[in-house]
């Protein structure tokens, strides 16, 4: 989604040794801060990272920031998206609403840092729709779609996404910079 800047765009993959980073901060920002400015102090190059959750309306804004790990240290996809399901079981269709949100840090040597957020609002589905994605796509309807993101095609989800929403405006400020 970053292929068309006027800048090289490379991973931590390109950087051995990078160390991994504890995503330990109690919220989005902090945790995208803390990776962001980790990658900038191991190769000395601005960075860009993010931190991702899905919040549900019924359960509070559960599991939020522990949306990967909903069930449990070392748990699947399936093993979160059959727990969140039992939560919900009997909840009807208004309170089942949703939004998966990203936040994107920007970090720069010189000290400075940008954070931005997308957010994609939708509703969890009684039960998985579609095979595509990954994560809890195959439970999130979304109605400007019309579809879960697990319905969507690549193209499709990326046009629409949360990440999406984030990486647009941080795209502005690369622009910009």
């Amino acid at each position: 989604m970053l292929a068309d800047l006027p800048v090289t765009v490379r991973s931590l993959a390109d950087f051995p040794g990078a160390p991994d980073v504890v995503e330990d901060g109690a919220t989005y920002r902090a945790n995208a801060l803390k990776k962001a400015w980790s990658a900038v102090k191991f190769t000395g190059k601005p960075a860009l990272a993010d931190d991702t959750g899905l919040e549900v309306d019924a359960l509070g804004g559960q599991p939020g920031l522990y949306a990967a790990r909903f069930a449990g240290e070392g748990c699947t996809f399936q093993d979160n998206i059959r727990k969140l399901l039992h939560l919900l079981e009997g909840a009807p269709a208004e309170r089942r609403g949703a939004r998966f949100v990203c936040v994107i840090a920007l970090a720069f040597p010189d000290g400075r840092e940008r954070v931005v957020e997308g957010e994609l609002r939708g509703r969890i589905t009684e039960s998985q729709v579609g095979v595509g994605g990954f994560g809890y796509d195959p439970v999130f309807y979304v109605p400007e779609a019309g579809r879960t993101l697990a319905e969507l095609t690549a193209d499709e989800k990326n046009r629409i996404s949360h990440r999406r929403r984030a990486l647009d405006k941080a795209r502005a400020i690369i622009l910009a910079d």
